[in-house]
Order: structure tokens, then C-alpha cells, then sequence
């Protein structure tokens, strides 16, 4: 299961990469801690590593400027070794847009140590960092440009993506090439036979862009108030952008929209179940991701009359993930456990819509007698 290579963090780097990881993400913080080490070790370090690609793109500097530090951030990634340089020189450069701790991790004091850790990863495992964190940066640093896709076009004052297909595009570039990174690692790191890793990598990108898109439904007011949109024109167009001006959408195009996502789900879903049963840190991660994912768009479909207008909220509860934790420990082993949940969120969500105004019956029950299907505001799947 481990690396040959020896590879041992001190207590001061373990704790820098759980202090970070809870300051960029701590919903992402809880999913990687489920993990064995040094697995864990590895998917924190690259995480924040994309986090520092992500701020790059979410700050508000030119597109030339933007081009001059993905192409630093390739060269660090080839060569750990100069990143005191390149952080050196980012910290007299202006980051617009960023929050405090986003800010911070690009400088030297409190991003030399990341790019330190790095360089500390075996090699197998360091390139896999390496070439996927790379991919993302390479198709971020395409994103302003109007002659490569995924291209943004604007409407009413608002960037917005195209089509359907650089929608697809945007999200394998900034979470599908994470479902692969993972999915890499996780084969490395368990020794997972050729044939399982072969169904897996099938279903990798899935799982990133899944939960990506579930994140655009959820923070749809919030991208709007930074002039973006990522649900497409393509899509926005069939119902006069009313979304843009947060006028809500009828419920057949609000449920085309979840569709979408819950195919990418169905895929994730099969992903899970295809994970050595051994691999048990990994598949509480994944479900930590899954159940959660599912959750908001049982809240969006519970909600739905209020999507995409100003009342647009789609946060899941503290209760809600707390329940989600304990499905996680119910169902981690559990193949059928799993399918089945997926198939009754789908069918509580699709039910919702054909249902117009009628309440979802959530009672609380049991699946095979082993678990209680998770929660959506305090109740349960039926």
C-alpha cells in the first residue's frame, strides 16, 4: 500500500497543511482528513497547490498578467526549487480580488512551505501532482481568451460561457482534472490492480465536474454580483436570460439544469462503488463529497420555486452535513447502500419537479435494515 520511498512530514508541516487546508476550504479539509497517510499528506499539498492556480484566475489582473503567473507556477511545479524566487517576486505584485488568506499563500511567509512540501513528495506521486496541476493551469490561463475554448462571451454586462460544451470544458479543466489527480494518486498509493484503475479513470472527470456544477447551482447570485456566469448562453437563451437578472426560470429549465448534473452524479456513483473495498479512507472521502453533492440539490429541488432569483439559497445545513457523516460511516462498504441512495435522492429531486408545490414525503427510514438515508433540512429521504 505505501510508497518504497520514505516520506515523513515534522509536526510543523503536518500542521501548516491542516491550518490551510481549513483556511481555503474547510468543507474539503474534512474530506481529506478521512484519508490514510501519506495519501493524506499528498492530496492536501495539491489541493492547495490548485488553490493557488484557482486565486490566479479569481484575481482581477489582466489576462496578459495572468498568462506571465500560470507560466511561474509551470515552472515551480517542474522545479520546486526556485519557488522562493518566483514567491519572492509575487509578493510585490498587486492581488485584486483575493481574500486575506488567499492573498497570503502566494507570498514567501506563508506559501514557501507548500512549495517545500512539494519538493519533499516521492517522485511517482510528485508527477502526477505535477501533470495535472499543470493541465489546470494551462486550460485556466485559456480562459480569457476569446479564440480558445472554453470561451466566455458577454451578456447583459456579465461573462458568460457559450455553450454547453465549454460549460463541460471550464469544469474538466478546473475540477475534472482533480477527479483524475485523485483518482491517480489513489491507484498509486492502494497498488489498485490495472483492471479496477482502468473503470475508474472512465468515471474520474465525472466526479469533478459533478461536483463543480453543483457548486455553479449553489453559487449562481454569488459568481452574478463578480459579473460571471457559468451556466451557459447556450442554455440561458431558451428562457431570455431571466437568470442573469436573477427573474427566476420555469421549472422544466430549472430541472433540465439539475439533470445535468445529477448524470454526472450517476457516473461519480459508479466511480464509488468501483473503489477497492480496502481502500477505505479513499471511499469515505469520496463519499464525503458524493453525499453532500446530493444534498444540495435535494435543498435546490425542496427550494426550487426560489431558484435563481434573489431568495436563491442552496447552503445544506450543519445538520444536514452532520448526517452526511454519519451515512459516510454506515455506508462505506456498502455497494448496494450506496446505489441505492443515489437512486432515491434522483427520484426525490425528479419527484419534486413533477410534483410542482407539493411537499417532498421525506419519512425516516431504513435501506436493507443498515442505515438512515441522509437528511435534507432535518429529515430523511424516503
Amino acid at each position: 500500500m505505501l510508497h518504497s520511498e520514505e516520506f515523513r512530514l515534522t509536526p510543523g508541516q503536518i500542521e501548516y497543511l491542516g491550518t490551510w487546508m481549513n483556511k481555503v476550504s474547510r468543507s474539503f479539509a474534512i474530506v481529506v482528513a478521512a484519508v490514510e497517510e501519506p495519501l493524506k499528506h499528498y492530496l492536501s499539498t495539491a489541493y492547495l497547490l490548485c488553490r493557488v492556480i484557482d486565486n490566479i484566475e479569481d484575481c482581477t489582473q489582466p489576462h496578459d498578467w495572468k498568462k506571465d503567473r500560470f507560466a511561474e507556477i509551470a515552472s515551480i511545479l517542474d522545479e520546486p526549487a526556485i519557488a522562493s524566487g518566483v514567491l519572492a517576486d509575487w509578493e510585490n505584485e498587486q492581488w485584486p480580488g483575493l481574500t486575506t488568506d488567499e492573498e497570503q499563500i502566494m507570498g514567501m511567509s506563508n506559501g514557501s512551505r507548500l512549495w517545500e512540501i512539494y519538493g519533499l513528495i516521492p517522485e511517482a506521486p510528485r508527477n502526477i501532482i505535477r501533470r495535472w496541476t499543470q493541465a489546470m493551469a494551462s486550460g485556466m490561463s485559456q480562459l480569457d481568451d476569446p479564440k480558445v475554448p472554453p470561451q466566455f462571451i458577454e451578456i447583459q454586462d456579465v461573462q458568460v460561457l457559450r455553450g454547453e460544451q465549454d460549460y463541460d470544458g471550464y469544469c474538466y479543466y478546473v475540477a475534472g482534472t482533480v477527479g483524475y489527480m485523485a483518482t491517480e494518486l489513489m491507484v498509486e498509493h492502494y497498488s489498485v490492480p490495472d483492471s479496477i484503475a482502468e473503470k475508474l479513470i472512465q468515471n474520474a472527470e465525472s466526479c469533478g465536474r459533478g461536483l463543480q456544477k453543483t457548486n455553479i447551482i449553489k453559487d449562481f447570485p454569488k459568481d452574478l454580483m463578480r459579473g460571471v456566469s457559468y451556466l451557459s448562453e447556450e442554455r440561458l437563451r431558451e428562457i431570455d436570460y431571466s437568470p442573469l437578472s436573477l427573474k427566476g426560470a420555469p421549472l422544466p429549465w430549472k430541472m433540465k439544469v439539475l439533470e445535468n448534473v445529477l448524470d454526472e452524479l450517476d457516473e461519480a456513483t459508479e466511480y464509488l462503488v468501483t473503489l477497492p473495498r480496502n481502500a477505505v479512507g479513499y471511499r469515505k472521502a469520496s463519499l464525503l463529497c458524493l453525499l453532500p453533492a446530493y444534498q444540495t440539490l435535494l435543498l435546490a429541488a425542496e427550494e426550487k420555486d426560489k431558484l435563481f432569483t434573489p431568495d436563491h439559497q442552496v447552503k445544506i445545513s450543519h445538520e444536514t452535513m452532520a448526517q452526511c457523516l454519519f451515512d459516510t460511516e454506515q455506508l462505506v462498504t456498502d455497494n448496494e447502500g450506496i446505489r441505492q441512495y443515489s437512486h432515491r435522492a434522483r427520484q426525490a429531486i425528479e419527484e419534486s419537479f413533477r410534483l410542482s408545490g407539493a411537499a417532498i414525503d421525506r419519512k425516516v427510514t431504513k435501506i436493507n435494515g443498515k442505515f438512515t438515508s441522509g437528511a435534507v433540512s432535518g429529515q430523511h429521504l424516503e
